[in-house]
């Protein structure tokens, strides 16, 4: 097994050279949609058909072959497909395009995803891992309720520019979450308390919080042995009303911490002035600044 501890390098995803961001393509829907879809529009006009014929002034002369119809059309071989698209999720997923880690674009009912990037490590300065892809999410109701009165008419150029806008988001009570996927499939959870142990404590540090070593631990305690994260498991970092960061691993809280300093630290990875991934920062706040936007 490889370790993820020291020694190691921090290395940035590099730019596309024409300035798109390389990570986030829209996932399109698969054909099989497109087929069941048909399947119904000629099911629905078979059935017409077979209605008005079965209406006919000799109903005991129902020809067999049209009975057979039926028969086949309401069967659970075919109603079972078209009954499971009733409980597909509407919104469309964002996908990592090197990972193929798919984000949804709305979590939570109202949080939106703003931009999705790599975390990577550096083995020995000889090899890239791709550890984890994230998404970063925004409640669009709370950003507007916050943030709006004092900068909803200025605009997301302005915005990007103004230093005073990014300390009020980051700092500000806003819900917003870290989803983070596993890609690495040899990442174990003592690793990654190791991880956030070295990054988060020195943000704490950086930010003047006097408790920091007691405040990381209780953090990264959360992070059990016990826990299993192969690829594909998630991660979640919320920041919710009065500051409580609460923390999931595939859907089960873990723990819950109120400190204002720790969920900025936590933001800070992400869309700091160091983070992890410098064009996904710049996604993430182009897209958090047009949430302000009158007409969006």
């Amino acid at each position: 097994m490889v370790s993820l501890r020291f020694p190691f390098l921090f290395s940035q995803p590099k730019k596309h050279p024409n300035g798109i961001s390389r990570t986030i393509t829209s996932r399109s829907f698969p054909a099989t949609t497109t087929t069941v879809a048909c399947a119904l529009a000629a099911g629905a006009a078979a059935f017409a058909g077979i209605a008005a014929t079965r209406n006919s002034k000799n109903p005991k002369q129902d020809n067999p072959l049209i009975q057979n119809a039926l028969n086949l059309l309401f069967s659970n071989h075919l109603l079972a497909p078209w009954a499971s698209l009733s409980l597909a999720d509407p919104s469309p997923s964002v996908v990592e395009t090197k990972t193929g880690a798919a984000f949804p674009s709305v979590i939570f009912e109202s949080r939106r995803l703003l931009g999705i990037g790599l975390r990577k490590k550096t083995i020995l300065g000889l090899k890239n891992i791709d550890v984890y892809a994230f998404g970063v999410y925004a409640d669009a109701d709370e950003v507007r309720k916050v943030l709006s009165e004092k900068y909803g008419k200025l605009s997301v150029s302005e915005l990007k520019e103004s230093k005073e806008f990014k300390e009020d988001f980051m700092g500000g009570d806003i819900g917003m979450t870290v989803r983070l996927q596993i890609v690495y499939s040899k990442l174990s959870i003592r690793s990654v308390r190791s991880a956030f142990e070295e990054s988060v404590g020195s943000r704490l540090q950086n930010f003047g919080e006097p408790n920091s070593k007691e405040l990381l631990q209780r953090f990264t305690s959360q992070f059990k042995d016990e826990y299993k994260i192969p690829r594909g498991s998630v991660i979640e970092l919320s920041r919710e009303q009065g500051h409580v960061l609460r923390t999931t691993i595939d859907g089960k809280e873990v723990g819950s911490i109120q400190s204002k300093l720790l969920c900025r630290s936590i933001l800070d990875l992400y869309i700091g002035e160091d983070p992890f991934d410098k064009e996904a920062k710049e996604d993430i706040e182009s897209k958090f600044a047009s949430l302000l936007q009158v007409d969006h």
